[in-house]
């Protein structure tokens, strides 16, 4: 794995069971399974039924009990999601609202804490008893008028 791909992740399984290691962009997401290198540097396959979510941290060892919701309204432009876990867990996140950006496997999203240990969390379509969105933030329908410029009087005709 190149470093430039090879992003730390902390892997949450139903089971309550973490699994730690790196994980390359481009190949990690297999047919069946997702494919995680762990700090041993044994390769671990992990069926797509068994995993809860895919977070892709900064550091091992940060705080992995993150804020699940947001507060307030995010910021962040794109489609703000409520996701409800099979053992009833919820998380909240912003999701690009681009259809084509979306992996088939799962949905990955930007979770509510920014500055947290977390900096993007991928899960699993097998993962989710269901899924809605709340909002669509920051992208309007159409383009921002622009103000009219300040006018010189018009002159009269007669």
């Amino acid at each position: 794995m190149a470093s430039s791909t090879a992003k730390k992740v902390i892997v949450r399984r139903f089971d309550r069971e973490t699994l730690t290691g790196f994980v390359n962009l481009y190949s990690y997401l297999q047919p069946a399974w997702i494919e995680v290198l762990r700090q041993d540097g044994t390769v671990a396959q992990l069926p797509y039924g068994e995993v809860k979510s895919v977070s892709f941290v900064k550091d091992f060892h940060g705080d992995p009990d993150s804020r699940r919701v947001f507060l307030a309204r995010p910021k962040l432009e794109g489609l703000w999601v409520r996701m409800v876990f099979n053992d009833g867990e919820t998380l909240d996140g912003v999701m690009a609202n681009n259809l084509l950006s979306w992996e088939i496997a799962g949905f990955t999203i930007t979770p509510p804490e920014p500055d947290s240990n977390n900096q993007r969390i991928f899960v699993p379509r097998q993962a989710l008893r269901t899924m809605q969105i709340l909002g669509v933030v920051g992208s309007p329908l159409h383009a921002k008028r622009k103000k009219a410029a300040p006018g010189v009087e018009q002159p009269s005709l007669f």
